[in-house]
């Protein structure tokens, strides 16, 4: 059975804002996390890139041009030249650990989006001290080998990990009767949650039975990026424990009116 960690400890499903909650403000911006904070959210998500300097940005693509006013590979160009760059326009691409600083009492979901990024990100958790409010998940089950392998052995306990692809198919498997034992292997060695898609097109990724196993398992399931009330809510009604959105606002209310958004801790 995997540890406990801090990341964890909430009372009842998760809400998180997927890169800050990206339909009410610039994705992955310091103003989309500003405003989550101020609905409430204490769960952020977002993702890691490093600059060819070894600058930590929370930023989605490999590239600016999707989002930005400039075009360039962020791994090939320094950070004085990806500071520059606008997300629609308007708001700058914010350093990871400005993000961890400016709220110290949120939690941060990191995507790994490339292998660069590791030795960078392992140096900032570090440096803010953020090991224990940090999950770190990635599409690349090498990426997550790499950067537990980097995690100093007295860190990396306090830092919670999702499963990598491997997992996740392997846990898929064993929710129709497949093996367990390369997922207890995993859970030993610091993996606590299963971050999946909630669906595969028409077709719902996320079952009661998937669940259930991932219970069994003593791992928790978030499911991304769930936008729709009615999906949020057949969700909750099998177990979820966590779910990210963009639409901040549709998810706090339909937590609400289950009587599962957190109330504000009272002021000391």
């Amino acid at each position: 059975m995997p540890r406990s960690y801090a990341f964890l400890d909430h009372p009842g499903p998760i809400p998180f804002a997927h890169r800050g909650g990206a339909s009410g403000r610039p994705e992955n911006s310091m103003a989309a996390f500003q405003r989550a904070i101020d609905l409430g959210y204490r769960y952020l998500e977002t993702d890691a890139h490093a600059t060819a300097d070894g600058v930590v940005v929370a930023f989605h693509d490999r590239t600016l041009d999707r989002v930005t006013d400039r075009t360039g590979a962020i791994a090939r160009l320094p950070y004085a030249e990806v500071a520059k760059a606008r997300i629609r326009g308007t708001e700058p691409i914010p350093r990871l650990e400005d993000v961890l600083t400016a709220w110290p009492d949120a939690r941060v979901n990191i995507d790994l989006k490339d292998a660069p990024v590791i030795g960078p990100l392992a140096e900032v958790l570090h440096r803010t001290g953020a090991w224990d409010r940090v999950c770190i998940t990635s599409f690349s089950t090498r990426r997550l080998a790499q950067m537990r392998a980097r995690l100093p052995l007295f860190d990396a306990e306090d830092v919670c990990m999702a499963l990598g692809p491997r997992g996740l198919m392997a846990l898929r498997a064993r929710s129709y009767g497949g093996p367990t034992a390369k997922l207890v292997r995993l859970a030993s060695t610091g993996v606590a949650c299963a971050q999946v898609p909630y669906g595969l097109g028409p077709v719902p990724f996320v079952t009661e039975a998937f669940i259930e196993e991932a219970h069994r398992l003593g791992l928790k399931v978030h499911a991304w990026t769930v936008n729709d009330p009615a999906a949020m809510n057949r969700l909750l009604d099998i177990g979820i424990d966590g779910i990210m959105t963009d639409d901040l606002v549709a998810l706090r209310h339909v937590m609400a009116s289950r009587d599962l958004w957190p109330r504000p801790t009272p002021a000391s």
